[in-house]
């Protein structure tokens, strides 16, 4: 079964119902199934080391779920207008797939969340997208074709998903922003089953 990696660092849950939400996008398109992995924190301390598996939420992702995915929807958390250590972490490890080229022509696409309305979100989307270039990926983001993009008065980029959590970090995601999350898991599954079947990535929205 075609499979769509969903893969992402969350620390208070925005971005995991946001990968939640790209998920649903996802199986909208059949046969297209997600695959939802998340990796675990990182620490200063070099003895820490953390369980093989999470007390709750999905797996630890692993470098044989990216081997084997048909795409790639990554999330982050805004760090000082970049991705979080966490997921930098993971994909520093990645270099073995590199060498494969078993990324290469993949699409792939990335979704963020930040406190504020200007806390770094596009610099963030732009950060994750920095490594799958070097991967060889296809990067695809949201069209002007969805009109939750120009309506929103929250979250929603061209480069990428995105929610605004407040300065509380308690406020939920509005409808637009649960939109475009499944609009890019749509597009992504969309384009990697046109890949697949050899039709090519087309126009999708």
């Amino acid at each position: 079964m075609p499979e769509v990696l969903v893969l992402y660092y969350s620390r208070t849950g925005h971005v995991a119902e946001m990968a939640r939400q790209v998920a649903r996008g996802v199986e909208e398109v059949p046969p297209m199934q997600a695959c939802v992995r998340t990796v675990p924190a990182v620490s200063p301390v070099c003895e820490a080391v953390e369980d093989s598996v999470p007390a709750e939420g999905p797996p630890y992702a692993t470098l044989e779920d990216l081997r084997r995915c048909a795409a790639l929807a990554l999330g982050s958390p805004t760090r000082f207008g970049n991705m979080a250590a966490p997921l930098k972490h993971f994909l520093d490890g990645t270099g073995e797939l590199w060498m494969e080229g078993a990324l290469a022509g993949k699409p792939a696409a990335v979704f963020t969340a930040s406190a504020s309305l200007h806390g770094g979100q596009e610099s963030t989307l732009l950060s994750m997208m920095l490594p799958l270039l070097h991967h060889g990926m296809l990067l695809l983001g949201l069209p002007y074709s969805e009109p939750e993009l120009l309506a929103t008065r929250s979250g929603g980029t061209p480069y990428g998903a995105s929610h605004v959590a407040g300065e509380d970090g308690k406020q939920p995601l509005t409808e637009e922003e649960r939109r475009l999350c499944q609009a890019l898991g749509r597009r992504l599954a969309t384009v990697a089953l046109a890949l697949a079947r050899g039709a090519g990535p087309g126009s999708p929205s």
